[in-house]
């Protein structure tokens, strides 16, 4: 799924990239001389203007029939985007490794190993049955969508599987990456922005990143782009709001879940069922971060009267979907969802476009959450 061009932390001259809120606007004379200001405070009067605008471009909502086709059809939507800009509209996601050091490698990448040694983190327990219901159909690494005209691939044998998982018993050597010690999932990938630096990055032998999106053409970009690589990455359809889909992965197995401007387009009734079950699918002190659109940012203010869903849930024009949070709601979905709170920060930034002498205020939400270590999440 989609996210945002400019939701990075800013660049230094050098290249380096500085971790969010270190930039301050201590001079508005000075507005021009950066692309982008953290932090920054909102008068009263920019935050009351902002709050009118909502509701002025929220009286006005979208008819129930279009609701239900932009939910039925969401595949299509996303699958109509990615046909459009394929691989060209998202830049590569390189401030994750500031923001995120879990991402990036590390001299002991299996930092979890420290606080439960008598959990082996290269295996699995046991054979056990999918925790999140019947019916997923995972193509491994082979290409079947004709949307694109490209060529089916034909790929080594050991991912040219076809398996149904639904009812299957997964066993710790019966599914992708099963060997790997640290293991992370990217839920709304798109194509590849997140995943290939990561795995560019991080030479860990034994990392395995697994990726998943809602749309076949953007999985497909994802399987076809040079960077791909079987023995290192498994990429999939699924639909993060599914009941009877089921992860590729058992209980109790990741380390790491990465939601990059994803879990906004979920229908606000569906976010939290979606987040148990990849709750469930962390090991014991494992991490979920979540980057994504805070209220008031500047995308929600410019939507139009008759784009609007319901409170703070829009739809764009490509009739893709998103939703605008606070730290608290985000705050009671994961801590429903038995994990607790490591960071929830909202980014505050002022853009600047300095050619056309634009300011533009951006308001992004970003945390971790982490799964205790006894586990009370429920079955």
């Amino acid at each position: 799924m989609a996210g945002s061009q400019d939701e990075g932390a800013p660049a230094e001259p050098s290249g380096k990239r500085r971790q969010f809120g270190s930039r301050f606007l201590s001079d508005p004379a000075r507005v021009f001389h950066h692309n982008a200001w953290d932090h920054v405070e909102w008068s009263e009067e920019q935050a009351a203007a902002a709050e009118k605008k909502v509701r002025e471009n929220s009286t006005q909502r979208v008819c129930q029939e279009k609701q239900v086709d932009y939910e039925i059809n969401a595949h299509r939507y996303w699958n109509d985007f990615y046909k459009i800009h394929e691989n060209g509209f998202f830049k590569d996601r390189h401030w994750l490794f500031t923001e995120f050091p879990e991402l990036a490698p590390s001299p002991n990448q299996n930092h979890l190993t420290d606080i439960h040694t008598e959990n082996k983190r290269s295996e699995v327990p046991g054979c056990r049955r999918s925790e999140d219901g019947p019916g997923l159909i995972i193509e491994q690494h082979k290409c079947s969508s004709n949307s694109l005209g490209h060529k089916t691939q034909t790929l080594p044998v050991e991912e040219n599987v076809t398996q149904k998982l639904g009812h299957l018993e997964i066993c710790d050597d019966e599914f992708p990456g099963s060997s790997a010690t640290y293991r992370i999932l990217e839920v709304g990938c798109g194509v590849g922005n997140t995943v290939f630096p990561i795995l560019q990055t991080n030479n860990d032998p034994g990392l395995f990143v697994y990726c998943c999106d809602f749309s076949s053409t953007a999985v497909e970009l994802v399987q076809t782009n040079s960077a791909y690589d079987p023995s290192r990455c498994f990429a999939f359809v699924h639909d993060l709001c599914s009941e009877d889909q089921s992860y590729p992965v058992p209980r109790d197995s990741l380390d790491v879940i990465i939601l990059i401007f994803v879990l906004s387009a979920v229908v606000p009734d569906k976010m939290q069922k979606a987040l148990n079950r990849l709750s469930r699918l962390l090991k014991p002190g494992g991490m979920v971060l979540l980057r994504d659109y805070g209220r008031y940012d500047m995308a929600q203010l410019r939507f139009k009267k008759g784009q609007c869903l319901s409170e703070n849930f829009y739809v764009r024009g490509d009739g893709t979907r998103v939703y605008f949070f606070t730290q608290d709601e985000l705050d009671t979905l994961f801590t429903t969802a038995g994990l607790e709170k490591v960071q929830n920060l909202v980014d505050r930034r002022l853009q600047v476009n300095r050619g056309k002498q634009l300011t533009m205020y951006r308001v992004w939400i970003q945390c971790k959450y982490r799964k205790p270590l006894l586990s009370n999440t429920g079955s």
